[in-house]
Order: structure tokens, then sequence, then C-alpha cells
């Protein structure tokens, strides 16, 4: 256990801490120190908790409250490249060293703290992949302390996966588009956004798919919405626009589809013809009757 224990810190030494976001994390919440000696009962405590799972390093712990937000690499063998590792996440009971798996991926990217809803604590938005050297499929989530559960929750996981935002295997014979971003409300908050075009050339006319991923406001259920009609159109709009978006959560905002959007939005001629009800009897102000 102790020449283990030694690998599992040297790792975590040397990998060092996943980037982490420019948005002040809540109050309530910190970064184990791997060199600290005061957190060293939390990583024993973990690194027990964990005993039986697959993983081969600590990556990273974080610690809200009584749970811990564990995340930890998987090594193929001794010989196997470190950016082919296996990212997983996890919540870890700090009174009852229960283990929760929340997700696994690979290319994990920790990314700003977001905010979802007024006045809840601010969630850690990450990105990660399906598959490496392979036509990978990215997804978007946000790490949150749920208080019913006592644990850590991944957001909109569907099918053990989260949020598709941006895929590299296109149906046969289809072009396709692909624009999301997390956008900054006038309320403070974050509402994080997909559409997908689809163009089947002359088999049958295009299609969009265009979600809305955001929290209720009145109770905080998470809610995943397909847009329709002026909603689809409105957000097709927020999503092209650059100045709109959170930053390192963007893309596709420079497609042909995005340029000719604002193009036409921003380039309509005015209306010059005089209304219905004029009938050209409407006199210029001091004329004479």
């Amino acid at each position: 256990m102790r020449g283990l224990w030694r690998v599992i810190t040297l790792i975590a030494l040397v990998l060092g801490a996943i980037p982490i976001g420019a948005q002040q994390a809540p109050d309530t919440f910190r970064w184990i120190d791997f060199h600290s000696a005061k957190d060293q009962d939390v990583v024993v405590w973990v690194t027990r908790a964990l005993d039986g799972q697959r993983w081969t390093s600590i990556r990273d712990i974080g610690v809200e409250y009584d749970a811990a937000l564990v995340f930890t690499s998987m090594r193929a063998g001794p010989q196997a490249a470190g950016n082919a590792d296996t990212l997983s996440a996890w919540s870890v009971s700090l009174t009852t060293r229960a283990v929760t798996p929340l997700l696994s991926g690979v290319n994990l990217r920790l990314l700003d703290w977001m905010l979802f809803a007024e006045g809840k604590p601010r969630e850690l938005g990450a990105l990660y992949d399906n598959c490496r050297d392979c036509e990978a499929t990215t997804f978007f989530t946000a790490f949150y302390y749920d208080l019913r559960s006592h644990g850590w929750a991944a957001r909109w996981m569907r099918g053990g996966q989260a949020v598709p935002v941006w895929t590299s295997a296109a149906p046969p014979g289809v072009t396709q588009t692909q624009i999301y971003a997390a956008m900054a409300d006038p309320n403070g908050h974050e509402t994080f956004g997909t559409w997908n075009h689809l163009e089947y050339g002359n088999q049958k006319a295009a299609e969009d798919f265009v979600y809305r991923y955001d929290l209720d406001p009145s109770g905080g259920i998470e809610r995943t919405q397909l847009l329709f009609g002026r909603d689809a159109a409105a957000m097709k709009l927020r999503l092209c626009r650059p100045d709109d978006t959170v930053a390192d959560l963007a893309r596709g905002q420079d497609s042909m589809l995005c340029q000719k959007g604002q193009k036409m939005r921003w380039e309509r001629k005015p209306v010059t013809t005089p209304p219905a009800h004029n009938q050209g009897q409407s006199s210029p102000p001091g004329a004479r009757h």
C-alpha cells in the first residue's frame, strides 16, 4: 500500500492540477493541495474509498461540505502514452466513503465556474471527448454539489453522456454545420445552446436541430428544450454572436451559416413603401390645402 501511495502521489505531482477557470468558486469549495500536510487525511480517505475502482492515478480532488469531487486517470499499461489516459470523475462521500461514478472520457477540460440560476452557487463547466484517435464526439457538462444527495453530480446526463456539442462523424452524404456556445444572460447567469444544421443535397430539405440547456428558474430542475419557430430563430442569432458567448465555450461562430445569418440580419434594407392607407393624400408641413 505504501509503495502504491508513493506512485500515486508522484504521478499526481508530475501531471499537475487540471486547469481551473478564472471565475470565483463557491466559498464552501476548495481544491486539495497534495503538497500540504493538512490535506493528507482527505487524500488518504479518497484513496481508500476508491480502492477496487479502475484508476491509475488521482489527478485532482475538490471538496465542498461533506463530499469530494475526484478526477482520476486510467492508463492502459506501463508503456502507454499519457495523453491516451481515460479520465473519470467521481463523487466520494467524506462521511461514509460511498463512491458514485459521474462520467468517463478522454481529454477532459475543466473550464470556468458558471452560474446557471440566480441565488445558486457557481458550477464547474467541463468539456470531454468519448474517444481518442477516432471520430470523437465532444460533450459539455457542469459539476455541482447536490444538497439533496450530499454529493457531487454532473448536469444533463443521459445514457452515461452529457450534452453532445460537436462530432466528427457526419452521416454519409450529409453536410453538417455545428455551432454551440454558453451565453451570458442579462440577469447574470448562463444558458447553453447548440445548433446542428444538416443539408441533404437533393434528397430532402435541410433540417435544423436547435437546443437550449438551462435550469428551470422556479425549481432549479435541469431543462433540455428542442426549440422551434421564433424561439429557434432567436437562439440561432445568439449562438452566432461571438460577443455574447462565454470564453472557451463557443465554437462554430466563424461558419458560413453564422456569417450568412448575421449578414441577412444587419444588411436588411429599410422599408420605404408608403403605408396602404396613405393613398397619396398627405401634404408636407406648411403646404396649402
